[in-house]
Order: C-alpha cells, then sequence, then structure tokens
C-alpha cells in the first residue's frame, strides 16, 4: 500500500466538471494498493496517518496531528502511484491490485480513519476519472507505504 498524503488549505475532486467532495485545511490523500495488501498494510498505514505530526503548533513547528487541527481528508482512489517507468517510459500498472479487490481496501481504509480515529474523511469515485485541484500547504507532502 502506498499513500501520498499532502497537507492542504484546500482540495476539491470533480468528476464530469460536477464537484464530488472539497475540504479545506486537512490532507488530500492519493491512496493505491498492490498485490498482497490485506487488512494489515490498511491499519498501518491509517494509525500513521491519523497520528502524523505536520500541522504547526504555536511556535511554528510541525507538531500536530490532523484531529488537533480539526482537519479532514479528501480520499481518492489512485492506482498509478503503482506505475513503474524503470523499463520504459510509458508507465507499467501490473504492481497495482485489480479493482475489485482495491476497492474493498480503499473503503475499509477510509471507513478504519473515520470509525478508529474519528477523523471526518470524504472521497472521490473511485473507477472513475477524476479532477482533483489542491492547494499544497506548505508545501508539505509526505508519502507513506507499508509492503509486508
Amino acid at each position: 500500500m502506498k499513500v501520498v498524503v499532502q497537507r492542504v488549505s484546500h482540495a476539491e475532486v470533480a468528476v464530469n466538471n460536477i464537484l464530488v467532495s472539497k475540504i479545506d485545511q486537512g490532507y488530500l490523500l492519493l491512496v493505491g494498493f498492490t498485490q498482497g495488501d490485506s487488512l494489515k498494510q490498511i491499519e498501518y498505514v491509517a494509525r500513521k496517518i491519523a497520528r502524523l505530526r505536520v500541522f504547526e503548533d504555536n511556535q511554528g513547528l510541525m507538531n500536530l496531528a490532523i484531529d488537533e487541527v480539526k482537519g479532514k481528508i479528501l480520499s481518492i482512489s489512485q492506482f498509478t502511484v503503482y506505475g513503474d517507468v524503470i523499463n520504459s517510459n510509458r508507465p507499467s500498472f501490473t504492481k497495482a491490485l485489480n479493482y475489485q479487490e482495491a476497492n474493498e481496501l480503499y473503503l475499509k481504509f477510509n471507513e478504519i480513519l473515520r470509525n478508529e480515529y474519528s477523523l471526518e474523511v470524504l472521497e472521490g469515485l473511485f473507477g472513475q476519472s477524476m479532477q482533483v485541484s489542491l492547494i499544497n500547504d506548505g508545501p508539505v507532502t509526505i508519502i507513506i507505504e507499508k509492503n509486508d
């Protein structure tokens, strides 16, 4: 599992130019799954995201977690984070998990963030061509990965 975490002051997702979800302060997550991913990986990554301290405290230090700033999450399924360009300039997506299994893990991942960490999580539309826009705050971008 691989998640690109971007601290944002605003993010939104649209499908066919129709707004689906939007947030202000929080995280935009680009979430991808690979073969072998299971509940173990999504629990680990959800815990890391919930506890990640990248929001500034009153001394200007990245020391606060998302719940401490009342931030929200916009979670976007993103199989292209597993695009492999080592042997070609055209990405291979053979490492990305198949649609059905990835969708199940994606929904479970968002559910864990909501239920176990009491975070507000909005979503894009799984498997759709989405237009994602964001204002990266900082910019702060962290990649969290769990392979075993």
